[in-house]
């Protein structure tokens, strides 16, 4: 298992300059994006690094969902920086610029595709020494906090990827819940969304113990090792949080019992699926988000189409779950349990069926957007949503259930429509 070192609490944002101080920092590079820069997160980050007289550059031209491009823009700064530690203040695209920045300023003379996961890089095993990056969410969603994975949109092949290797994980999460209350209503619900798959995923991934080959050497033993007795216990517990209060939190901006408790579950469920991994929704919402057309979310201040990464996996989850339930179907069945179904009568076999209803009920009540139809998406688009899943093996291999490309096609249909 590994894990960032993680500290909670209202108010402890405050205590990032002395973590500094307590590093020996003396070039502090500061990551956040332009809507951010201007609100409270920021500011009280911003205070404390006054106030401890520390001396830092602050770089705000993070990509909300993030493209090689982007993430190229924050490696540069961060190379002509000469930077001895890292902050980063917002969400996953935040933290994730952030975490390869480090990487590569690390690791002048690489070649940008050589640590991207394969198939598309070279997925070679970090060897470097990073900074040490302390990572202060705003959002309860990504968990990136806790993992080692950095994810982006490789532009040329419209196809979502990333970084994974445990040695870009921050050193350090700072989770404030008070800088939750600034999240918008549909931010805080593709947030959380995120958290219930990242929870329902790694809970359901095929067990470490079936995955073979075992790697030649432990430097190339992936991140996401697939369920395991500890992944499971953080999983778990994410989801009842979950259950609990994430409409508490998207009803209600004020309730700051649900909010806080949504930050906790997001780097709960990071811890999970950090060390098991996700599968198919994940996989599946790569591509969803990679060739996306016109849609703009609400809530969302940006200038260019967006489908925000919880909702892109989250509207594939009935059809994937109702796939995937054939293996462990009381994983599944307990599964929807947590999240409100009664299970007394239910027999093993329509495992599947409960928790996809159970999840379209819980989607319908949030009013979130009507399957893949209601955010631009038509049959016609199967093929290439398809063929942008299938590089995504790092996640797709975790399914419990092996899938062809005809599968993939008929779970890209059935999430046309939800209701």
């Amino acid at each position: 298992m590994a894990i960032s070192n993680i500290r909670y609490g209202e108010g402890v944002t405050k205590e990032i300059g002395m973590d500094l101080q307590n590093l020996g920092a003396r070039r502090v590079c500061l990551m956040t994006d332009k809507n951010l820069s201007q609100l409270p997160p920021v500011n009280a980050v911003l205070n404390s690094l006054a106030k401890y007289g520390i001396n830092f550059q602050m770089y705000d031209n993070v990509r909300v969902e993030p493209t090689d491009q982007s993430f190229l823009d924050a490696i540069k700064f961060a190379k002509k920086g000469e930077f001895d530690a890292y902050v980063a203040v917002g969400g996953g695209s935040v933290i994730d610029t952030c975490k390869a920045a480090n990487l590569y300023a690390s690791s002048p003379t690489s070649d940008f595709l050589d640590y991207v996961n394969a198939p598309i890089g070279k997925g070679k095993p970090v060897t470097v020494p990073l900074k040490p990056l302390i990572a202060v969410p705003t959002t309860a969603g990504t968990g990136s906090e806790t993992t080692g994975v950095a994810i982006f949109d490789f532009k040329q092949l419209k196809v979502k990827t990333g970084i994974a290797s445990r040695a870009i994980k921050p050193t350090l999460g700072i989770i404030d819940p008070l800088h939750t209350l600034s999240m918008p209503e549909r931010i805080v619900a593709n947030s959380g969304f995120d958290v219930l798959c990242h929870a329902l995923e790694s809970y359901t991934a095929l067990p470490y113990n079936m995955r073979s080959p075992c790697p030649s050497n432990p430097i190339n033993r992936p991140a996401y090792q697939g369920s395991n007795p500890i992944s499971d216990v953080w999983a778990l517990h994410a989801l009842r949080i979950v259950a609990k209060y994430l409409k508490r939190a998207i009803r209600n901006p004020e309730d700051r019992e649900a909010r806080a408790n949504m930050h906790l579950a997001s780097a709960f469920a990071g811890i999970g699926f950090g060390n098991a991994g996700v599968h198919l929704c994940h996989g599946m919402s790569y591509p969803i988000s990679g060739l996306v057309k016109t849609y703009k979310p609400k809530d969302y201040n940006v200038d260019h189409s967006l489908v925000p990464h919880g909702l892109s996996v989250v509207l594939t989850s009935p059809a994937v779950f109702t796939f995937t339930a054939q293996i462990h179907p009381e994983r599944h069945l307990e599964a929807a349990e947590i999240l409100g179904a009664d299970i007394h009568t239910a027999r093993i076999k329509d495992a599947g069926f409960i928790l996809a209803d159970t999840l379209r009920k819980f989607l319908f009540d949030l009013n979130v957007d009507d399957g893949l139809a209601a955010i631009g998406y038509s049959k016609a688009d199967i093929p290439a949503l398809v063929k942008g899943t299938l590089p995504q093996e790092r996640v797709t291999k975790l399914s419990p259930r092996p899938q062809t490309e005809e599968d993939l096609s008929a779970l890209f249909e059935a999430s046309m429509k939800l209701y």
